[in-house]
């Protein structure tokens, strides 16, 4: 498939699987959405923050899923081993969501602390972004080898959804703290995100079996 030849519907679908991927792995309860909210309150560096926060994730994705594309160029079993596992990845992420569900948990940015430069800050972001092995897990490895499995022409979208995602969300985050900080102390707006974020990584993990085992 060449992009000349991908339908408009196609591409939205691309697209639209990138962004609730990438939804659904980065809206949870962490330190770096702890300090992008605490930053958003105290209205420091907020612009920088994100930007930084989401070209991060974006590098790390588009890194995942050219790397996973070429490696597996020439392997079509590992491509189905990867994608099989990618699927059930998805589902215990779901099933660990819908647990989380059931006992919420609530959000908090920790109060005080001197104002730093923006180099300090940006400091700070990097390690709590680039610092955590769980990043290199969702976006590396399982949004790589799942956008990997897109057609050429098509990949570039997902990446885009998913870098989408980081960017909507770090945003809404940091320019919109001082009117969610009180939904997210609240558990139960926590335990209705991770009820829908269970549903749709079930969802897509029988997206990603199906397409992994052809039917």
């Amino acid at each position: 498939m060449t992009l000349s030849t991908a339908t408009t519907p196609l591409v939205f679908s691309v697209f639209l699987q990138g962004l609730t991927l990438g939804l659904g792995l980065i809206v949870a309860i962490g330190s770096q959405n702890a300090f992008v909210l605490r930053q958003g309150l105290r209205r420091e560096h907020v612009g920088a923050i994100v930007l930084f926060c989401a070209l991060a994730d974006a590098a790390l994705i588009a890194a995942g899923v050219l790397g996973m594309a070429s490696a597996l160029g020439q392997r079509p079993l590992l491509a189905s081993a990867l994608a099989l596992g990618g699927a059930a990845f998805l589902a215990v992420y779901g099933w660990q969501a819908l647990r989380r569900a059931r006992r919420p948990q609530q959000l908090r940015a920790a109060e005080g602390g001197a104002q730093l430069g923006l180099a300090a800050i940006l400091a700070q972001a990097a390690a709590f972004t680039l610092l955590n092995p769980h990043v290199y897990l969702d976006t590396v490895l399982l949004v790589g080898s799942i956008g990997a499995q897109q057609p050429g022409a098509l990949r570039a979208w997902f990446i885009a959804g998913a870098s989408a995602a980081s960017l909507l969300w770090f945003a809404s985050l940091g320019f919109g703290a001082r009117w969610l900080a009180p939904w997210f102390a609240r558990p139960r707006a926590w335990q209705v995100l991770d009820g829908l974020i269970g549903i749709t990584m079930f969802v897509l993990s029988a997206l990603l079996l199906r397409h992994a085992l052809g039917w």
